[in-house]
């Protein structure tokens, strides 16, 4: 039965979407997929092996980017970052994280069904949906995918449950521009079987130095989320109602946190609040 509704799922993305070239006109949306049901980090050797390059998990002082100037551009200069937050997105691997979770009542029955018949399943997108669940608090290993020539041009995110060893999400990062686009984007592509999920974040330095990075709605082809499915030796693409906004600051006693809000249309589903300590 699970074969099959993983199959549908696929069957109602695709009819969602419009076909895509993803070698051609539609580049920017290549990105890694699972061959299995289940993910964790199974997609990493095979997203080296595209660069021509290797995994890399030996380096503790590992980041998201390899360097937040690689967003610059117009209405964007990492210099004018406050030094905590650059750092995190730089040398994540050095940082504790911890999460609380609130979900909006009228979400919380929704976001159950898919954390627990799809997330925890295929332990990709594991959304907590009770405060008990990242209680006891979440791991994080950053993996940093680098090319035939050793630079950094993705990184494995994989955050996992303390408790269980269970997978919450298992993310790659990088940068990347936007047809059209001025600047680039911070891109983050969840794999999955014969897919992915993807979110274009457009960055913003606020006027105290704090990051706000926000994936809106809008055309396809600009910053926001997208449901990426493979079906019948063809790619189909989509944009997905989900928009979702992070607010990364250091607060009143010199600690750097995050809020993340995340909506459906215009109407928030959940909140999640990070403590970003570095070790």
């Amino acid at each position: 039965m699970t074969p099959l509704v993983d199959l549908g799922t696929r069957k109602f993305w695709r009819s969602l979407g419009r076909p895509v070239d993803l070698a051609g006109a539609h580049h920017w949306l290549r990105a890694p997929t699972s061959t299995s049901a289940v993910v964790r980090d199974g997609w990493l050797a095979a997203e080296a092996a595209v660069h021509g390059g290797r995994v890399d998990d030996a380096s503790p002082d590992a980041g998201l980017l390899a360097s937040m100037a690689e967003l610059d551009g117009p209405g964007f200069r990492a210099a004018d970052l406050l030094p905590q937050v650059r750092d995190f997105y730089e040398h994540t691997a050095r940082w504790h994280v911890e999460v609380w979770s609130a979900w909006a009542p009228w979400a919380w029955p929704g976001g159950e069904l898919v954390s627990r018949f799809f997330g925890k399943r295929v332990e990709q997108l594991a959304l907590p949906t009770r405060p008990l669940d990242v209680a006891k608090g979440m791991d994080s290993r950053i993996s940093v995918i680098r090319d035939a020539a050793g630079h950094q041009v993705a990184a494995g995110w994989l955050r996992t449950l303390r408790a269980t060893g269970e997978y919450v999400f298992s993310g790659c990062y990088s940068h990347r521009t936007l047809p059209g686009a001025s600047r680039p984007s911070v891109h983050v592509a969840f794999p999955l079987e014969s897919g992915n999920v993807q979110v274009f974040l457009k960055p913003s330095v606020l006027p105290d130095g704090s990051l706000w990075l926000e994936s809106p709605g809008g055309r396809f082809g600009g910053d926001g989320a997208y449901v990426v499915v493979e079906d019948g030796g063809r790619t189909f693409a989509s944009r997905a109602p989900v928009h979702e906004t992070f607010h990364v600051y250091v607060d009143d006693r010199g600690v750097l946190r995050t809020d993340h809000v995340l909506r459906m249309g215009r109407a928030t589903a959940m909140r999640l609040h990070y403590k970003l300590e570095r070790t």
